[in-house]
C-alpha cells in the first residue's frame, strides 16, 4: 500500500464505487474486446492503447484510441461490436479479490454506498451480479446513461453524489480517469492495481492513496482517510 496525506477534514461518510476494474477484475477483457472489434472494422489498434483509455466512456474511446475520423466513420458500429465480443468473454470476468468482503465492511462501519459505473445499466448489473451480494450492499447506483458526459468529466460523479457534500465522499477507482473524475467533483479517490495502472500515475493523476486489492485495502481501511475519518 501507497499513501500521500491528501484529504479533507470532514467526516467522511459516503463512498463512491466503480465497478469495472475495481469490483469486477475485467479490464483486460474489455481491451481485448475492444481490440477484436475494431480488427471487425478493418482498423488496427494496438492493445496497450486500448488498455490505457479503459475505464473513459466507450463514446470517448474511440477517438481517444483512434481517432477522430475513425469515430467519425464507424464510432457506433465500433462500441456495437465491442459488446457483442465482450459477451463472448463475460464468462472470464470474475469479481476482484476482497470485493464482497470491503463492501460488506464498509456497509458495516455505516458508509452510504454509491456505485458509479460508466457501463451502461444492463451491463453494470451483470458485472454487479458477480460480486456475492453486492447489490443487496449498495444503498444507490448510476450508470453511465444518467450522465450527459462520460469519465473523465465529473458528471457520472456528480450525479451518484447526488445532495451529499463532496467533502464527505471517496470514491473508489482503478484508473486516472475515475481519479480525474472524482477530482473535478471535488472528490477524493482511492486508486487500485486492478485495472494495471502503475502506483506513480494514480497519486500523479490525484489519488489520496493507492491500493494493490479490495482486500488490502480492506487490511487497511484504518490507515486510509475511510478509517481516519472515523476515528
Amino acid at each position: 500500500m501507497t499513501s500521500n496525506d491528501a484529504g479533507s477534514d470532514s467526516r467522511i461518510d459516503t463512498v463512491l464505487l466503480d465497478l469495472d476494474g475495481t469490483l469486477v477484475d475485467s479490464v483486460y477483457q474489455h481491451t481485448t474486446a475492444w481490440r477484436a472489434a475494431f480488427r471487425d472494422v478493418g482498423v488496427d489498434v494496438a492493445s496497450h492503447r486500448i488498455h490505457r483509455s479503459i475505464g473513459m466512456g466507450g463514446d470517448r474511446l474511440v477517438a481517444a484510441v483512434a481517432g477522430e475520423s475513425v469515430e467519425n466513420a464507424v464510432g457506433d458500429e465500433v462500441r456495437a461490436r465491442h459488446k457483442e465480443r465482450l459477451d463472448e468473454r463475460f464468462h472470464e470476468i470474475v469479481a476482484t479479490d476482497g470485493a464482497a468482503e470491503l463492501l460488506e465492511e464498509l456497509r458495516t462501519r455505516g458508509f452510504t454506498l454509491v456505485l458509479a459505473s460508466s457501463a451502461d445499466k444492463e451491463l453494470s448489473e451483470r458485472l454487479l451480479d458477480l460480486v456475492e451480494g453486492g447489490a443487496s450492499l449498495l444503498h444507490d447506483r448510476v450508470a453511465g446513461g444518467d450522465a450527459d458526459e462520460s469519465k473523465p468529466a465529473p458528471d457520472l460523479v456528480e450525479v451518484a453524489l447526488g445532495s451529499v457534500d463532496p467533502r464527505r465522499a471517496v470514491m473508489l477507482g482503478d484508473t486516472v480517469w475515475d481519479v480525474e473524475s472524482a477530482g473535478r467533483a471535488g472528490v477524493a479517490c482511492l486508486g487500485m492495481h486492478t485495472g494495471g495502472i502503475s502506483t506513480a500515475e494514480l497519486l500523479e493523476a490525484g489519488a489520496a492513496s493507492v491500493h494493490d486489492t479490495p482486500r488490502d485495502l480492506l487490511e487497511h481501511l484504518d490507515e486510509t482517510l475511510l478509517g481516519r475519518s472515523q476515528g
